[in-house]
């Protein structure tokens, strides 16, 4: 199988209710997102050996997930404190990203996976790391 990976950072708040540790307070990551293609199957107006051209895929990630994130809070809708927490930045024009669920580095990766798939791209694996030395991947399974 080939693959071909792209890389990219964005800057976002967050906290996670009811964690034990310090995350249970408001905290920022700059997040550094490298997503994995494979070359099956194929994808439409590619090259046959070409999995994606780096700057279609860059567009598509700056879309899906720089976009919607970079310099936001990202806010776990099932959560009061945090929907509290992001009614306040909203009234002042502040940028949120809602999620259905937590947001840890473990489910951004699984939340960022169904975008991408949703895109028709090709997800080998996306890996989610919020210091430089912790990574959460998600895998795509067959």
């Amino acid at each position: 199988m080939l693959t071909v990976s792209k890389t990219i950072t964005f800057d976002a708040a967050h906290l996670l209710t009811g964690h034990p540790g310090q995350c249970r307070n408001l905290h920022g990551h700059t997040y550094r997102v490298t997503v994995t293609l494979k070359n099956t199957p194929p994808l439409p107006d590619q090259p046959t050996d070409m999995v994606m051209d780096f700057k279609t895929l860059k567009t598509i990630l700056q879309e899906e997930i720089v976009a919607p994130c970079d310099h936001a809070f990202l806010c776990c809708d099932a959560s009061p404190v945090e929907r509290d927490i992001a009614a306040t930045l909203e009234r002042h024009n502040l940028r949120v990203y809602h999620l259905p669920h937590r947001t840890t580095s473990e489910a951004l990766a699984r939340h960022f996976a169904q975008k991408l798939q949703a895109r028709g791209l090709p997800l080998a694996a996306i890996a989610i790391s919020e210091t430089p030395d912790s990574t959460a991947t998600y895998t795509n399974e067959p």
